[in-house]
């Protein structure tokens, strides 16, 4: 195991594949993996890429890349792709969306299964974060299915999360009333030479304007900086960050340096306001609590599979033997002794 780690921290970029790998399918060992790559991350820029089906997310992500490399940059891409219904597995690919770095190996590209998991984020890609980190990739980018409000996922993640649109959609932006706009530090307007582009432009300036708090993923910038410790009279003045509106025509890249720069500019205002250390606490407290969630489930299922099964408790429920309630009580007893005997 530990060569694996000592692999992976070499750069060898075959024990990268042979880690997520491990990670995607939970093999045993996979935590201990995990837990040794910690101690080495922080360093990777982790951005976010969400928005409907169809705005042209992987083709922005491909030029994205291709543009990171052409200034030295070492880029690591997880794609969230729709399960399979029979193997669980990705089934878009590889390599098909990333045409313009096929061959290059400091581009890392990986799909991995959503599992079921609303909004396309399974609980795997955070640890596939933590690989690529510590790994070294100067960027992670996360690309999401695009299923909706649920995408809100992806903020547990992300430093900065980039919204697509497409133009000349009103569901697309009614999308946006959804939830989904909350979580936007950049909005992009894909295929920016199609009809009604100014049109969807006009319209998501517009909801902005109406948005209440103007900080990363809803919070203020004041609140974060407060939270951390480091708000000052600057920061205290008004310094919330405008998502801005870029528009894009990703398939000849254009408008990519554009959104380059507004990524740049929210990971130094993240810097200036103390909002990225807030963002790392806030990140590993849903990632702590994901975690005992988990494990709470598997010895809480343990123990239901020691007393019998669920179907024996449903069976005396019908028959009114007993309630959901107290069969509850019955299955956390032996939890809340162990507990109550520390």
């Amino acid at each position: 195991m530990s060569d694996l780690v000592d692999d992976l921290l070499a750069g060898k970029h075959s024990a990268l594949a042979r880690v997520i790998t491990k990670i995607e399918n939970r093999s045993p060992g996979y935590r201990e993996v995990v837990s040794a790559l910690h101690e080495h991350t922080g360093h990777a820029e982790v951005i976010g890429v969400t928005g409907s089906p169809g705005a042209g997310k992987s083709t922005l992500v491909d030029k994205v890349a291709a543009r990171l490399r052409e200034d030295g940059h070492t880029v690591g891409v997880i794609a969230i792709d729709p399960s399979s219904p029979y193997s669980g597995g990705a089934v878009l690919g590889d390599r098909i969306r990333m045409a313009s770095n096929a061959g290059d190996m400091d581009v890392f590209f990986r799909s991995m299964s959503a599992r079921g998991t609303l909004g396309g984020l399974s609980t795997a890609t955070t640890d596939a974060v933590t690989a690529l980190d510590a790994f070294g990739k100067d960027y992670v980018i996360v690309e999401t299915v695009g299923a909706g409000q649920n995408e809100v996922d992806i903020v547990r993640t992300a430093d900065t999360v980039a919204v697509l649109v497409p133009p000349g959609s009103g569901d697309d932006v009614q999308m946006l009333k959804a939830g989904i706009l909350e979580i936007g530090d950049v909005f992009v307007v894909n295929k920016a030479d199609l009809d009604g582009a100014d049109r969807t432009v006009q319209q998501l300036r517009e909801m902005l304007q109406g948005r209440s708090t103007a900080g990363h993923h809803g919070a203020s910038g004041t609140e974060m900086a407060e939270v951390a410790g480091t708000a000052d009279e600057d920061t205290t003045a008004g310094d919330n960050w405008e998502p801005p509106i870029v528009e894009t025509v990703a398939n000849r890249g254009e408008g990519v340096d554009d959104f380059l720069g507004a990524l740049d500019d929210h990971g130094d205002y993240l810097d200036r306001t103390g909002g990225r250390e807030q963002q790392a606490r806030d990140r590993f407290a849903a990632e702590i609590r994901t975690l005992l969630r988990e494990d709470a489930n598997g010895l809480l299922a343990d123990e239901l599979e020691r007393q019998g099964g669920l179907d024996v408790h449903v069976d005396a429920v019908l028959a009114r033997e007993t309630d959901p309630y107290t069969v509850v009580d019955d299955v956390l007893a032996p939890l809340r002794e162990c507990l109550s005997d520390r």
